[in-house]
């Protein structure tokens, strides 16, 4: 199941770097997941302030 990022994000961009494949960019207003190419690992969510990135 791909991560998503909630309404929670504050745009920080601390989930893009630690993105092992690249898959996360910034979007209108927060970030964003590519779910086709996100593998789950959780990297995202373990360094992200608020929470945001969910396991959908």
């Amino acid at each position: 199941m791909a991560y998503v990022i909630n309404d929670e994000c504050i745009s920080c961009g601390a989930c893009e770097g630690e993105c092992p494949v690249s898959c996360i960019a910034a979007g209108d207003g927060k970030y964003e997941i590519n779910a086709d190419e996100c593998i789950e690992c959780g990297s995202c969510a373990s360094v992200c302030p608020v929470g945001a990135p969910v396991a959908e």
